[in-house]
């Protein structure tokens, strides 16, 4: 009796939504239905694949034609930049334990059958915390050409309108355009509006665009994927945090991750130069990938313009008073061990004196270990 009572609550409910015209809360209030149905599995799995072949969850740009994108009413600029194919500018590199976390939520989009089964449903929202340059786009960017989705790119700073009134409205828009999408949605710099609420520098305005994102986040549909990335995640507010199903630390990358990015640079545009990358990995890491990629960048223009060797401007890449005695003597006795540079040019590049670079050198062998 009781269960009929509740379908009839549920349809009535589902009727009053319809009828009001509200598209994307009937999409959401059945998602709900789909996650209470644990005794009718075969009403959920109907439900999820409803959800899952409904039209205006196809990419507009891959329809051949194009909806609205949300923009600012004052400016008329876009509020979102989507990407139907996203371009890896570079190789992504992470540690295991990032590798086997982005693996594991690219599984389960590919098998949501397999978890509705079990009465489970796919991660919604995930957040990517970490200092700049170290892959959280890149990451986005790989987990969306894994699945073939389009990537919706919302940077929150944009969001923010002349009209403090209105903010709150673009953002509304924007999450529920991204809604009736089948796509991955990314908000960059999610600490630009999502500050903690007890921040007494922020306005009544910004604190309540906190209260928006969390009213978003806790109905954001499991057909979906929402990223957040932000580069001062001790910024955010508590409450934010909790939304949050999943969260993905990127650090600093260590010589041993640095080395394979620099291999696979080196490889890109100086395959004969990759005898240097076990020295500039000690020398570069805990560096960013972006401020590698730039130094390196640098680098090769100057070689460029003055028709040098790029061999001549690595060595300017490797900054002494950045590390310690033993990464010097190591970046020493590499590069008069790999014939990158004389005892003497060694002594200059590293301040690690001649007598101690021979000493280690009886040591070294060309396996490039550590000594």
């Amino acid at each position: 009796m009781e269960e009929k009572l509740e379908l009839l609550d549920n349809f009535v409910h589902l009727a009053r939504i319809a009828l009001s015209d509200r598209k994307q809360d009937v999409q959401v209030f059945l998602h709900r239905i789909v996650k209470r149905s644990t005794t009718d599995p075969k009403l959920a799995k109907e439900l999820m694949k409803l959800l899952r072949d409904n039209p205006t969850f196809s990419s507009p740009l891959r329809r051949g034609f194009k909806t609205v994108i949300p923009a600012d009413t004052d400016t008329r600029f876009q509020l979102l930049r989507i990407e139907e194919r996203p371009h890896l500018p570079t190789k992504p590199v992470y540690t295991g334990k990032v590798q086997s976390a982005l693996n594991r939520l690219v599984e389960e989009r590919k098998n949501t059958e397999i978890l509705m089964k079990a009465g489970l449903e796919p991660t919604r929202t995930i957040l990517f915390t970490g200092p700049p340059g170290v892959g959280k786009t890149l990451s986005a960017q790989w987990m969306a050409r894994q699945l073939n989705l389009p990537l919706m790119i919302l940077d929150l700073s944009a969001v923010m309108s002349s009209y403090l009134g209105r903010t709150g409205t673009n953002l509304r828009y924007v999450l529920d355009y991204a809604k009736s999408e089948n796509c991955i949605l990314l908000l960059d710099e999610l600490d630009a509006i999502a500050k903690r609420r007890d921040d007494a520098g922020e306005i009544g305005e910004l604190k309540r665009l906190v209260t928006v994102l969390l009213q978003q986040l806790d109905d954001w549909p499991s057909s979906g994927l929402l990223i957040a990335a932000t580069n001062h995640s001790d910024l955010l507010d508590p409450a934010v945090w909790r939304r949050f199903e999943q969260l993905i630390e990127f650090d600093l990358p260590d010589a041993e991750r640095v080395k394979v990015y620099l291999d696979y640079l080196f490889e890109e545009f100086a395959p004969d130069m990759k005898i240097w990358t076990k020295v500039l990995a000690v020398a570069m890491a805990g560096r960013s990938y972006s401020d590698i990629e730039r130094d390196l960048n640098l680098a090769r223009r100057e070689a460029a313009l003055k028709g040098l060797s790029l061999a001549k401007f690595l060595t300017n890449l490797i900054v002494p008073n950045q590390m310690s005695k033993k990464e010097k003597i190591n970046i020493a006795v590499q590069l008069v061990g790999k014939k990158l540079a004389t005892q003497r040019k060694a002594h200059e590049i590293t301040g690690v004196s001649r007598e101690t670079i021979r000493t280690y050198l009886k040591n070294y062998d060309d396996t490039n270990k550590r000594i």
